[in-house]
């Protein structure tokens, strides 16, 4: 997960929220974070295939979002995450944390969560 800043300008990120497989997304506390950081707007990484195309995985991803608006109360933009693990991994491995701790999976994951909302944050009309 990751935030602006007030003015809409830079986005921060928080720490990784973990869904244990076969269990539901923690909406619960995403709920809590918007409510924490008063969020206005939703912005959710869309996994489309490399061909551009949606797939399974993005029906799940609309789904989730879906009911965290319900819960939130606010909109939702979705913005292409193709190649956002990548840059994001590319970004931790320049940071100059350590091997150990740039290994950390929640730390990609975070990076990943920052490049998205900067990205949507920097053109908002790039929502799908």
């Amino acid at each position: 997960m990751s935030v602006s800043d007030p003015t809409n300008t830079v986005a921060t990120p928080l720490d990784t929220l973990v869904r244990r497989e076969g269990r539901r997304p923690p909406y619960a506390r995403m709920a809590e974070l918007a409510t924490e950081y008063e969020v206005g707007q939703l912005v959710v990484g869309l996994p489309l295939g490399l061909d551009g195309n949606e797939n399974d995985w993005c029906i799940e991803v609309r789904s989730m979002a879906g009911r965290l608006r319900e819960r939130i109360g606010v909109p939702v933009a979705f913005v292409d995450e193709r190649m956002t693990s990548v840059r994001a991994e590319s970004a931790v491995r320049a940071s100059g944390l350590s091997r150990s701790r740039r290994r950390q999976k929640g730390r990609v994951d975070a990076a990943a969560a920052q490049l998205i909302l900067q990205a949507w944050l920097d053109n908002p009309g790039i929502a799908r």
